[in-house]
């Protein structure tokens, strides 16, 4: 390990720049794209793809936010660390325990999903003796790779974001060419859009282009993460807002009825390439969301490490492995929840988690970049021209689309809130282990 630079937290650096966009990008696309495009075909018909850039936009204004922020950061944390420095130790709290939440049931959900697509092959994956074998074996292998190393970590997520895109380009490049030779490039209006379903459509989306934060929590493994987690998250919302379009303007052009189609990509597949390519986009299915997993076991474990190293939950989760230098204890408790939540939950309840929790520590990392250019505790290496106006215009859309919520969906919400809360008073009594270094030391 001594050819390798160890930060004052004990991890080791070894995450890259583009290691950095394809772990942003892993933790974006998960099992979504493969439903999401015949919801928002019902909602827009073939506007849904000018939905998809407007979408793009929209959270670009959020992202350059987190650009500016993350750049004066350089420990493990991600948006608990932002919100504890700019609003204080409350706050940082209460986005650590909705950001872990919104991770572990969304690590749940796709797990489920993954079990349900895996019966394309095996009709009997659904059964309880086999889904407890394929759930110990999914996260229990990532779980192994992750304990010996960020770097092993790494490289399995890097691999399935490449398997994962390649699966995609797969149907968009073969889509395409049926699109063109058919002379059917624009698509037919098939849907005229009502005055709610710009809204619902852009909230779907902003949430397809969301779960970036996962790969900044693991900040304190990059190594240059000030000015490689900022390169990394245009590089991915460039990646995936090209990618959703054209998924978008495939299936739009080729499927007849996309709004009524259960698996869209699976439908354009069997028409442009036959009866193999339902199986070929199941395939493509299971690496996307294995690879979600991947990235994420890989990222979150890592916020309850920051908050055991910051005094603000039990020093277990600090503990780091003595020779591989993992968070050992969080990525075991993180697996663990994982697999409870999976096995006796299902991929429709897991996926319920409210979606403003996520929305509320966007804004809330939107209005820290005034607040700590007012504090300038720690210089930023990127500061975005007319940065207040896009931390302004970041609030506002977070706000605006807090407005259409489901929230009766939503007690789990309050739970993480309650917890939350909880583990602030009792954090409150004792001194943190030692003065937060917002900046880059160690």
């Amino acid at each position: 390990m001594s050819s390798q630079q160890t930060t004052s937290e004990g991890l080791v650096r070894v995450i890259g720049r583009w290691s950095m966009a394809a772990l942003i990008v892993n933790c974006i696309i998960g099992s979504g794209v493969f439903g999401l495009p015949s919801i928002l075909s019902g909602l827009l018909g073939r506007a849904s793809i000018s939905a998809v850039i407007v979408a793009a936009l929209a959270m670009g204004v959020i992202m350059a936010c987190f650009c500016e922020v993350s750049s004066r950061f350089a420990q493990t944390g991600g948006p608990y660390l932002y919100a504890r420095a700019a609003f204080g130790r409350f706050f940082g709290i209460q986005v650590a325990w909705l950001v872990w939440f919104v991770r572990l049931t969304s690590c749940a959900a796709n797990t489920n999903l993954f079990v349900i697509y895996l019966g394309e092959f095996w009709p009997h994956a659904g059964q309880p003796a086999a889904k407890v074998a394929i759930l110990t074996l999914l996260i229990g292998i990532l779980a192994i790779i992750n304990f010996f190393g960020v770097r092993a970590g790494t490289r399995v997520s890097n691999s399935f974001t490449v398997a994962k895109l390649a699966s995609l380009l797969l149907v968009i490049v073969a889509g395409g060419i049926y699109l063109v030779g058919m002379h059917r490039i624009i698509p037919a209006a098939s849907v005229i859009p009502a005055p709610h379903a710009w809204p619902r459509a852009i909230v779907l989306l902003i949430f397809a282009y969301g779960g970036f934060e996962a790969a900044l929590i693991s900040a304190g493994e990059a190594k240059d993460p000030r000015r490689d987690v900022p390169f990394g998250l245009f590089a991915a919302l460039i990646t995936c807002a090209v990618i959703y379009a054209l998924i978008q303007w495939v299936v739009v052009g080729i499927l007849p009825d996309p709004a009524h189609s259960d698996r869209p990509l699976a439908d354009v597949a069997r028409i442009v390439i036959g009866h193999s390519g339902a199986a070929l986009v199941a395939v493509g299915a299971l690496f996307s969301i294995y690879g979600y997993l991947s990235g994420n076991i890989l990222a979150t474990p890592r916020i309850t490490f920051a908050l055991a190293e910051s005094g603000d939950f039990p020093a277990a989760f600090a503990r780091l492995h003595p020779r591989f230098r993992t968070p050992y204890f969080s990525i075991f408790v993180f697996a663990v929840v994982v697999w409870l939540l999976a096995l006796f939950g299902s991929f429709a309840g897991n996926a319920t988690l409210s979606a403003g929790s996520r929305l509320f520590y966007y804004g809330l990392v939107c209005a820290a970049l005034p607040v700590l250019r007012k504090k300038q505790s720690s210089p930023a290496l990127l500061n975005v021209p007319g940065g207040v106006v896009f931390a302004v215009l970041g609030v506002l859309i977070c706000a605006a689309l807090l407005t259409q919520i489901e929230y009766e969906k939503s007690l789990i919400l309050l739970a993480a809130v309650a917890v939350a809360l909880v583990n602030w008073l009792i954090a409150r009594k004792r001194k943190a282990p030692g003065q937060m270094r917002p900046g880059l030391h160690g």
